[in-house]
């Protein structure tokens, strides 16, 4: 047994990071480990149930009355939530935003004791705790955003460096992503594991084999960081084809603009709005084609969960996306070549137009395959990813943890 200090500076639900965390706190509960997890939330968030009873979290709060008075920062820069941008921050701000998280870790290492903390993302708070508490050993998971941040903030760099090169451990998605980080963060590539990321298979497991009008879901953030606005063009451009688009998330700003590109599409586009987990898996098991037209991911939960889920999937080819796709195969799988860009998820104007012709192409392929019936059912789809559930990831993490643990002891 290992008492584990968990730390999100975000939501511990509604984003990737806050879906990897709950499973990973489920996964310690069922092998008897103790957790204690610290995230950041809005003043008067509604707590979710979670695999750790509420005396054992403690939070940092986002808003007017709260610890900080302005919204949460978000590893994205478009969140499903209200949230405030990295680079709009004030460096008292930042200064301020380190120093709640740390005040608040250091008591609950002081009162819960634990044997290890594991943090979330390689930024600006698991930093801070690297410097802070030099006394434990830390692990930090990169979730992809992170990486992004790293290489938009120029500013930010130096700081975030400082400790995160003093990491004891870290949790990557891929072996392309932990070269990455040992060149951006000059961390010795030994204390880099790869643990990749999972899927619930209690609830994404297949359904029946579809027929006739194709329903394809997108599930993600309403955002041009993740494609939308390009997908919803590239599918205007095959309306003579017989589907229907159910877009599940929200966007902030930009959620704007994706409802004006789908609103041309009339009720071939459904709007579903932010999800929970059981609806999201009941929808894609009534579909048959997931699309992922995102223009930087780290490995995205969302398309193992639809690929477990029974459906076959068109997505962009990404150092994530491309891990998933040598397990699952080209006639489940069919990747976008993304054109040049001018930063990490921006392109020149004739870089935008070449993205919908390569994901109306890709598209147009793959809807035809599935009204021929030329492709693998969902039991097999399903099959391929099978091995990637959260608790083999979590077995990979705790053998880090419990390594951790015996090499600190022998100090």
């Amino acid at each position: 047994m290992v008492r584990i200090l968990l730390v999100l500076s975000q939501r511990p639900e509604a984003t990737g990071s806050g879906i990897y965390v709950r499973a990973l706190l489920e996964e310690a509960r069922r092998r008897g480990h103790e957790a204690f997890l610290v995230a950041g939330v809005p003043v008067g968030w509604e707590i979710p149930s979670l695999p750790v009873p509420r005396d054992r979290c403690r939070f940092v709060t986002f808003g007017a009355r709260g610890d900080l008075p302005f919204p949460i920062p978000g590893m994205s820069d478009v969140m499903p939530y209200a949230s405030t941008r990295f680079r709009d921050l004030t460096e008292n701000q930042i200064d301020a935003y380190e120093e709640a998280f740390s005040v608040v870790c250091r008591d609950v290492v002081s009162r819960f004791e634990p044997r290890v903390i594991h943090a979330q993302h390689l930024w600006l708070v698991t930093s801070r705790l690297c410097k802070d508490i030099p006394e434990l050993p830390l692990l930090a998971s990169c979730h992809g955003s992170d990486l992004r941040q790293f290489l938009q903030l120029f500013h930010l760099r130096a700081r975030v460096r400082a400790g995160c090169s003093r990491l004891d451990a870290v949790a990557a998605l891929t072996t392309e992503q932990a070269e990455e980080i040992a060149t951006l963060f000059e961390i010795p590539r030994g204390r880099i594991s790869v643990t990749g990321a999972g899927f619930d298979p209690r609830l994404f497991f297949p359904g029946k084999t579809r027929c006739g009008t194709v329903r394809i879901v997108y599930a993600g953030k309403l955002s041009r960081a993740k494609g939308v606005p390009w997908m919803l063009r590239a599918l205007f451009r095959l309306r003579d084809l017989p589907w229907e688009l159910h877009l599940v998330g929200s966007g902030g700003s930009e959620e704007a603009e994706c409802r004006a590109l789908a609103h041309p599409l009339g009720d071939r586009v459904v709007l579903h709005g932010a999800l929970p987990q059981e609806a999201l898996a009941s929808l894609f098991r009534s579909s048959t084609l997931f699309v992922l037209p995102s223009l930087f991911e780290g490995l995205p939960l969302v398309l193992l969960e639809a690929l477990a889920s029974g459906c076959c999937a068109v997505a962009t080819d990404l150092p994530g996306v491309r891990d998933v796709a040598a397990s699952v195969g080209d006639d489940a799988l069919t990747l976008v070549a993304l054109p040049e860009r001018t930063s990490v998820d921006q392109f020149p104007p004739e870089g935008e137009m070449l993205f919908v012709d390569a994901l109306e192409n890709s598209l147009e392929a793959m809807l035809r395959r599935c009204l021929l019936g030329d492709i693998p059912s969902p039991e097999e789809v399903a099959r391929r990813v099978e091995g990637r559930t959260w608790e083999n990831v979590f077995s990979g993490i705790e053998s880090l943890l419990a390594e951790l643990c015996r090499r600190r002891r022998g100090q």
